[in-house]
């Protein structure tokens, strides 16, 4: 059920109605989001709900567990378990079949041929959204930077509250959890924000689909393709993929603003950044906040000298996150490279110059 078709537009016309005239008290509230999340979720693939629930029920009492273990082994022991959990869950959906084909063909470079069986499982939609927004939940609570909150039903409904399951932004339990147990009413000009970013996302959407063309001219046609058409596909390609992507978002931040939840912004002009690094500040700005805060700032951040390591094995690790392939996985060392690359020359006296004056630059285009 994509934002931008008739299906949805029907669903959510419903669920206003019963949402703004109906279920008007707080519980009643919660109940009839969660409900409707489910139901939402379930228009893709019912079978998939419980996997869900269940994600939410495991880091709810996870949290629980954390928050009132006496010392800190067992913290440490129910925050692994939530940990196993999710990327366990994330480990047999997204990646089993692509590590059991990885190690087939490596085997083959050897001389051994193999026939080796795949899961060939669904993948269920938005997994990778709803693991890493229930695993932060789990984390905050162990590093106190939140209290585990009451109410199983609070706790799941955040987690599948639709405008966002799909394909993000992906939220922190701080960040949702609050207003879930306390829904506030949407102002107008909220209402009037949400209305501007919901039209802004089909925009950029109808403008994606329209460059999906030249795309597939250049990398689909299956025959010799020209130099201009080969730029022209790479330009559209970008184009895509940020109208596809930052479309979607600011639909879900919109659609949030209506119903009264305020959503984090996640693209700010990424074309326009300074610098790789100002780039993963802009882009996705939700995942790259994740991977900072929770792997990044894990494996050691800046200290002992190990900063240029741990900005590879973060960018790897949220080019894997993208997809289950070798491609991806280039990607994200592409751009842990020359991120590398970036915080190495920004050393340099005359780099550091260049960059100023490249900032400035990007704030008068603005």
């Amino acid at each position: 059920m994509l934002f931008n078709t008739p299906i949805f537009f029907f669903f959510f016309v419903i669920f206003l109605f019963f949402y703004g005239f109906i279920f008007l008290r707080q519980t009643p509230r919660v109940y009839f989001i969660l409900v409707a999340s489910l139901v939402f979720y379930g228009a893709w693939n019912y079978k998939f709900i419980p996997l869900l629930v269940g994600s939410a029920v495991g880091d709810y009492f996870f949290a629980q567990a954390i928050a009132s273990a006496g010392n800190i082994s067992r913290k440490k022991l129910w925050l692994t378990a939530s940990v196993v959990m999710n990327l366990g869950i994330l480990a047999i959906f997204k990646y089993a079949d692509f590590a059991i084909q990885s190690v087939a063909d490596f085997m083959t470079l050897f001389g051994y041929e193999a026939s080796v069986p795949m899961l060939n499982w669904v993948l269920p939609v938005g997994i990778s959204f709803y693991t890493f927004q229930s695993l932060s939940y789990t984390i905050d609570v162990y590093r106190g930077d939140m209290e585990p909150r009451k109410g199983l039903v609070h706790f799941t409904a955040a987690l599948a509250f639709f405008p966002q399951l799909v394909a993000g932004p992906i939220l922190r339990a701080r960040q949702i959890l609050p207003q879930m147990h306390a829904i506030p009413t949407p102002k107008w000009n909220e209402v009037k924000h949400g209305f501007l970013l919901i039209t802004v996302g089909l925009m950029k959407k109808t403008a994606a689909d329209l460059l999906a063309k030249p795309v597939a001219l250049a990398f689909d046609s299956g025959g010799p393709v020209s130099l201009i058409e080969t730029w022209t596909g790479v330009l559209a390609f970008a184009g895509q993929i940020y109208g596809d992507f930052s479309g979607y978002s600011d639909m879900a931040i919109g659609l949030a603003l209506l119903l009264g939840f305020k959503i984090p912004l996640n693209f700010r002009l990424p074309y326009l950044a300074a610098s790789p690094v100002d780039f993963w500040r802009r882009w996705h700005i939700s995942l790259s906040s994740w991977l900072r805060d929770y792997l990044y700032i894990s494996l050691g951040g800046n200290r002992n000298n190990h900063r240029m390591r741990n900005i590879m094995i973060t960018m790897l690790l949220g080019g894997l996150w993208h997809g289950a392939a070798w491609t991806f996985v280039v990607w994200g060392a592409f751009h842990g490279a020359i991120i590398t690359l970036t915080h190495y020359l920004g050393q340099l006296p005359l780099f550091a110059a260049f960059q100023r004056g490249d900032k400035r630059l990007v704030k008068l285009l603005k």
